[in-house]
């Protein structure tokens, strides 16, 4: 695995990047820019910046009407905000409409640590997901981050961009020729007794089970969902028949998101066995982010021994 460093941090940089391939791109935020990166191209494109203040469900709106005018507004704030809090404006002024506004939650998931349960989101996965139309993408890592922005940039609708505080391992760097593409996934590793399917930081935690059991001779396949919806349904169809078992690892709840995605799928197309892990129907705990993590058996070890109990079920 290669460098560590955050999705945020990824996007950022990202923003800057693309900034002069795309001059219509505008980016909001809610007071947060030195939490969600955006102030990087706060500093360098102040004309195309707007703070909105603490104020996520107006700043949503706003955007909304940006994006009339032929811009491609980015909505930045914690997760926890830009898909909570300003649900009603998202669902009825940008979804509904089906609005060119990139909605974008920035400390996503239990790996929030310290802040604790109320800002560690764990349901935007589920709340984006059911909104029609509505494009939900996690990336894995730094590199794929970078790829998701621009896919998401030159897509023409809604779509929400899940980004981590906690810092990852690059691993689809790694991948001769790797190229993102929004709905479909990414297969990091390739097996024959059971299917990973993941998303997020919990790719790399993936292929720590994976390595973790083939020590065990468990030949694991891996798969980087980074597109949440639209869900890769050939490569879970793929995943479902070849393998016989799948387990689902995701960084939020385990109700309506990745987890829910698949399973859905699955019984309407090659009922196999499917255990969902995550967080499961409860709210989060305060701590280190990776004492969090491990509560929750959000690790390697974690992951393993979900895939040792959906192997039982085959």
């Amino acid at each position: 695995m290669g460098e560590k460093k955050a999705t945020r941090a990824a996007y950022g940089d990202a923003l800057v990047e693309l900034a002069e391939q795309y001059p219509n791109m505008v980016v909001l935020d809610a007071d947060l820019t030195q939490a969600t990166m955006t102030k990087f191209f706060a500093a360098k494109y102040p004309e195309r910046f707007f703070n909105c203040g603490i104020a996520e469900a107006n700043m949503t709106g706003i955007a909304a009407g940006l994006s009339t005018c032929g811009l491609i507004p980015l909505v930045n704030s914690f997760a926890i905000f830009s898909a909570g809090r300003a649900f009603e404006q998202v669902r009825n002024s940008v979804a509904y409409p089906h609005l060119n506004v990139k909605i974008v939650g920035s400390h996503g998931g239990p790996s929030v640590g310290e802040d604790g349960a109320t800002h560690q989101m764990n349901e935007d996965l589920a709340l984006m997901r059911m909104l029609p139309g509505m494009v939900v993408l996690v990336p894995c890592d730094a590199y794929e981050m970078r790829q998701a922005v621009e896919a998401m940039l030159r897509y023409e609708g809604p779509c929400y961009l899940r980004m981590c505080r906690y810092p990852s391992e690059c691993v689809t760097d790694a991948i001769p020729g790797y190229s993102f593409e929004i709905g479909k996934a990414a297969t990091l590793r390739e097996g024959s007794d059971v299917t990973v399917i993941a998303c997020g930081i919990t790719v790399q935690m993936a292929l720590q089970a994976a390595d973790l059991l083939a020590g065990e001779g468990v030949s694991v396949r891996v798969l980087d969902m980074h597109t949440v919806k639209p869900l890769d349904g050939e490569a879970v169809l793929k995943a479902a028949k070849e393998t016989g078992c799948i387990v689902t690892v995701e960084e939020a709840s385990t109700l309506g998101g990745l987890g829910g995605a698949v399973c859905e799928f699955v019984s309407e197309n090659c009922p196999v066995p499917v255990l969902r892990h995550g967080v499961p129907d409860v709210f989060g705990r305060s701590g280190t982010a990776a004492a969090v993590l491990d509560y929750f058996g959000l690790n390697a070890e974690g992951i393993a021994e979900k895939v040792r109990a959906a192997l039982a079920k085959k």
